[in-house]
C-alpha cells in the first residue's frame, strides 16, 4: 500500500464506519437478537460455514448463512452472485434482520480482511469468532503480512465471548493473545502442550482411503466424504463451534457425514474415464495443498498424470504470488495449461507471463499458454487419458469472470467442463 493509498484509506475509513453505524441503526442492531458466528482465515472459510450449518440444523436449530458460495436463510437459499465473500454494511445488517424475521437461531458469516478494513464487521455482536489458518494473501491491499494478520485479529479483539482457534497454525499465538470468556483450540498433534485458559479438542486420524479421512475425537469416529487432509481441520473447526453451543459430538458426526461435497471446493465434476476436479485454490499455500493431495491419489492409480489448468487474478491483486504458483505447478503437475482467470483491467498475457516466470526452464516444455479459459479447459480434457486427473483451480463455483471495463461474464468452470464433454469431445 503506497502513500496515496494510505491517505485514501484514512479518508474512506470514517465513511465506512459511519455507513456501518447507519445500517445497524436502520435495521435495529439485529445481531443483539440472534447468535452470530464469524469465521475468518485465509482458507477453508466456506467449507467451515457449510459443515457448521449442517451441524446446527442436525441439532434442530434454524440457521442463516452467508458464504462466498451461497446465501441461505432457513430453507431458502440462493447463489452468492456478488463475487464478494463478505457483503457490504447495509446488506449484512439487512441479512441479519431477515434472518430474525425468519426466526433463525444462528447466523454464520465468513469474515474477510477486506471486510474488516471497511468496518463491515462493526456493530455485529459475534457469539463465536473462529480462526481457521493464515498464509500470505492480499499483501498489496494491506501493505504487509503483519497488517493483513492484524486485520483478521480485529474480529477477536473486538469480540470477547468465545474464540475457536486452529492450534496447529503457525500464527495461532497472535490470536491466542486476545481475551475471551471461553477459548477452544483444535489440533491433530498427539502431544499438544496444554495452554492456560483454553479447552483443547484433540483429534487423531485413524485411516485414509482415496484421500478421504476417518478421524476420532474422544470416543466419536468421524468419516469425511470430502477429499483432502485440510478438510479434517475444517471439520474440526465446525465440531468445536458445535461444542461451544453444547451440541454433542454424535450430532456433529451425523451432520458431517451427510456432507457429500462443497461446491467448487475439491469438487469432483467427472469421475470416469478420467477425473476432473474444480477447486477455488488461488494462493500458493492452498494450491500446494490441493496438488499434494492429488499426487497421493495419482500414485494409487496406474499410469496416471496430473493435468492442471491454472491462472491468477488481475487488477493488481497479489502479483507476488504468481511466479510462486507457477513454481508449485511446475513441481507437481505433468501437464500445465496457463489461462485467464479474472484479469479485470490488467493485460491477461502479462499475468500468464508472471506465472510462467516461476516455472523452471527444464519444466517449461510441459506448459501451454491458452488465454481463452474455455479453450484451455477443452485442451486439458483432450489431453486426459484413462486414470488421469485434471485439476482446474482459481475460480471454483464462482458465477462470473471479471474482465476489462468492469464487465462480468457469466461463468462456471463445472458447467464448462460438462458442456465440452457433451458437445466437443
Amino acid at each position: 500500500m503506497n502513500f496515496f493509498e494510505k491517505i485514501y484509506q484514512k479518508i474512506l475509513s470514517p465513511y465506512h464506519y459511519f455507513w456501518a453505524l447507519f445500517s445497524a441503526l436502520v435495521f435495529g442492531f439485529p445481531s443483539k437478537k440472534i447468535k452470530v458466528i464469524g469465521i475468518t482465515g485465509t482458507k477453508g472459510k466456506s467449507t467451515v460455514v457449510e459443515f457448521t450449518e449442517k451441524i446446527f440444523e442436525e441439532a434442530g436449530y434454524k440457521v442463516a448463512s452467508f458464504s462466498s458460495i451461497k446465501i441461505k436463510i432457513g430453507k431458502k437459499e440462493k447463489k452468492n452472485l456478488f463475487k464478494m465473500t463478505m457483503p457490504g454494511r447495509w446488506y449484512i445488517q439487512k441479512f441479519l434482520k431477515d434472518a430474525i424475521k425468519s426466526k433463525c437461531d444462528y447466523a454464520i458469516l465468513e469474515v474477510t480482511s477486506e471486510g474488516i478494513l471497511q468496518h463491515r464487521q462493526k456493530f455485529i455482536n459475534f457469539e463465536v469468532a473462529v480462526f481457521t489458518n493464515l498464509s500470505k494473501e492480499h499483501i498489496e491491499r494491506h501493505g504487509s503480512f503483519e497488517n493483513y494478520r492484524a486485520s483478521k485479529g480485529k474480529l477477536f479483539k473486538e469480540n470477547s465471548n468465545i474464540h475457536i482457534l486452529n492450534l496447529d497454525d503457525k500464527n495461532v499465538d497472535y490470536f491466542l493473545k486476545f481475551q475471551a470468556k471461553k477459548k477452544i483450540g483444535f489440533t491433530l498433534k498427539e502431544n499438544y502442550k496444554q495452554k492456560e485458559n483454553i479447552k483443547i479438542i484433540q483429534a487423531r486420524i485413524l485411516k485414509e482411503k482415496d484421500e478421504k479421512f476417518e478421524f476420532q475425537v474422544n470416543d466419536t469416529i468421524f468419516k469425511l466424504n470430502l477429499v483432502g487432509d485440510f478438510n479434517v481441520y475444517n471439520a474440526l473447526a465446525s465440531i468445536c463451534i458445535g461444542l461451544s453451543q453444547n451440541i454433542p459430538l454424535e450430532t456433529s458426526k451425523k451432520a458431517i457425514e451427510k456432507v457429500k461435497k462443497v461446491e467448487g471446493r475439491m469438487e469432483i465434476v467427472i469421475e470416469k474415464p478420467f477425473e476432473v476436479i474444480v477447486d477455488y485454490a488461488h494462493t500458493p499455500d492452498s494450491l500446494e495443498a490441493v496438488y499434494k493431495n492429488l499426487i497421493q491419489k495419482k500414485e494409487e492409480k496406474e499410469n496416471s498424470r496430473l493435468i492442471c489448468v491454472l491462472g491468477a487474478a488481475g487488477g493488481g491483486r497479489d502479483k507476488w504470488k504468481r511466479s510462486k504458483m507457477g513454481e508449485i505447478a511446475g513441481n507437481y503437475c505433468d501437464k500445465i495449461i496457463l489461462t485467464n482467470e479474472d484479469p479485470y483491467d490488467e493485460n491477461p498475457k502479462e499475468i500468464l507471463n508472471d506465472i510462467f516466470s516461476g516455472i523452471k526452464k527444464e519444466q517449461r516444455k510441459k506448459v501451454k499458454k491458452i488465454l481463452d479459459r474455455k479453450k484451455a479447459i477443452k485442451e486439458a480434457l483432450k489431453l486426459a487419458k484413462n486414470n488421469d486427473i485434471v485439476i482446474i483451480t482459481g475460480k471454483g463455483c464462482e458465477p462470473w469472470m471479471c474482465v476489462k471495463g468492469g464487465r462480468k461474464i457469466p461463468w462456471d468452470d463445472r458447467e464448462i467442463v460438462k458442456e465440452i464433454l457433451k458437445n466437443d469431445i
